[in-house]
């Protein structure tokens, strides 16, 4: 088991305020002496590929508090000015622009992170492109062939698969969005989904710029939504709706006064 760090460097792991607003406490991002995590035989570079590897970012400029904790393929490249959490899996290609941060328990494969992006704590990133200042989870699952666009949140357990998500658009909680094509700035709601998927073929969902996809909608492709329209909540969506147009699709609401306790009366007579 490899020694603890030394009581010299304690400081290092103590709780300071975050850079970012959502996320304020994190363990100091001061990148920790590099021969601090080699002092151990059992950690020794010469022994682990992806401590050579985090070493290398180490001396190039990039934050590593805990490099014996996160798993780094040979190829990967991370600007200098990037950070990189513990227990983070870095793998095949991945580049990471500077300004960058990725939190705890993320694993990025064979994906492009621009400047300035956030990704939080616990996401999946495969094979996809998050662009300058985006900010992804946590809990989110970015799923092959997917572009995240400048300034787009993704946000806590949504799931974005063969996508492309335009600049400033947001789908912040409980969506899934399959082969689809979301415009700038466009809106989606919690609980909205794409049924992309008919059994048999895969079909598109295009969402237009500014456009207000209310909660819990199912937005059925193929389907194209306008810039600026809105869905009402708890819609189900199977056909076009026009640019700054209104779409609700649900059942009418009806409240009978009286009948739950009338309900619970005649229970008791039963």
């Amino acid at each position: 088991m490899a020694d603890k760090p030394s009581a010299a460097y304690a400081h290092l792991l103590a709780p300071v305020k975050s850079a970012h607003a959502a996320d304020e406490f994190h363990v100091n991002l001061t990148p920790l002496p590099p021969t601090l995590y080699l002092e151990s035989q059992e950690h020794s570079v010469s022994h682990s590929s992806p401590l050579r590897t985090a070493q290398r970012l180490i001396d190039s400029g990039v934050i590593i508090p805990r490099p014996e904790t996160c798993v780094i393929d040979d190829e990967v490249m991370a600007a200098p000015g990037s950070i990189i959490e513990p227990f983070v899996q870095l793998l095949g290609q991945t580049k990471i622009g500077t300004g960058s941060r990725i939190r705890s328990f993320t694993v990025i494969e064979n994906c492009t992170i621009g400047q300035n992006v956030l990704v939080r704590q616990n996401c999946v990133l495969t094979d996809s492109s998050i662009a300058d200042g985006a900010k992804i989870g946590p809990f989110a699952h970015i799923r092959p062939e997917s572009e995240i666009g400048p300034e787009a949140h993704i946000g806590n357990f949504v799931e974005i698969k063969k996508s492309k998500i335009a600049r400033g658009a947001k789908a912040n909680h409980l969506a899934y969005i399959g082969d689809a094509e979301v415009g700038e700035a466009a809106n989606i709601g919690a609980g909205t989904i794409t049924c992309n998927y008919d059994g048999v073929h895969k079909h598109k969902t295009k969402i237009g710029k500014g456009a207000f996809i209310g909660s819990n909608s199912t937005l059925v492709a193929p389907l194209s939504i306008g810039d600026g329209a809105y869905v009402g909540a708890a819609s189900c969506i199977p056909k076009d709706v026009p640019a700054d147009a209104l779409a609700v699709g649900r059942a009418r609401q009806i409240v009978k006064e009286g009948w739950a306790a009338a309900r619970r009366a005649n229970n008791k007579k039963e």
